[in-house]
């Protein structure tokens, strides 16, 4: 009986200078489960590709001309039965990975990364995951902090705690449950309490005043 080839995860790559597309798909074309089926060198030519290929995942730099990763992330999550994206940058700066969980990317990773942390993220994010890098909050601290400091109803507990870190790195209710072995509507409770602890009406603020106290 003839072996069946597990199906390779379609990839679509969008950076603006060639030599960085030539060198991811040469990296990527290493691993028998991957294929490169599309390039581009900027926003345009991808939603262009996208068109014409069907692909399981868009690896897309982050500062491309035109059309940025931003920009295609948000294009693409209007769509129906648009493929994740992944974004790539080389600036370590925690404004990109709020924006990128803002924007809708489904994964956030710097360009130094490791090939196999590259390839984890791809295989993840294929299977319906987000891998968002872990915001620097003393970073996002420095830069946004949140206006109404005031001290909140009550404490937190490890497990709302633990929720906050995952709305941060971007996870929806339904990762959050996954994450916490909970089912998606008791997270939906749970973040309602920690609303009205802190006092916001919505994830950002929740977010960024948690971040700003010293929560998480």
């Amino acid at each position: 009986m003839p072996l069946i080839e597990p199906r390779r995860i379609r990839i679509a790559l969008a950076d603006d200078q060639a030599l960085v597309r030539g060198g991811l798909k040469a990296l990527l074309g290493g691993f028998p489960n991957l294929e490169v089926v599309a390039e581009a060198s900027d926003g345009h030519e991808l939603s262009d590709a996208l068109q014409r290929v069907a692909v399981d995942v868009v690896l897309c730099d982050v500062r491309m001309p035109s059309l940025d990763g931003f920009d295609v992330c948000r294009r693409l999550r209007h769509l129906a039965d648009a493929p994740p994206v992944i974004l790539l940058t080389t600036f370590d700066d925690a404004d990109y990975a709020l924006k990128a969980s803002d924007a809708g990317a489904r994964g956030f990773l710097l360009k130094d990364a490791s090939p196999l942390e590259l390839v984890d993220t791809i295989e993840q994010v294929a299977a319906g995951r987000s891998v968002i890098t872990p915001i620097a909050t003393d970073a996002v601290r420095a830069r946004y902090a949140y206006d109404d400091q005031s001290t909140p109803k009550g404490g937190f507990s490890k497990r709302e705690t633990a929720i906050l870190r995952l709305l941060a790195g971007g996870y929806t209710n339904r990762e959050i449950g996954q994450a916490i072995h909970v089912a998606e509507g008791t997270v939906k409770n749970y973040l309602m309490d920690i609303f009205d602890k802190l006092g916001t009406r919505d994830r950002t603020r929740a977010v960024l005043k948690a971040i700003t106290l010293k929560i998480i």
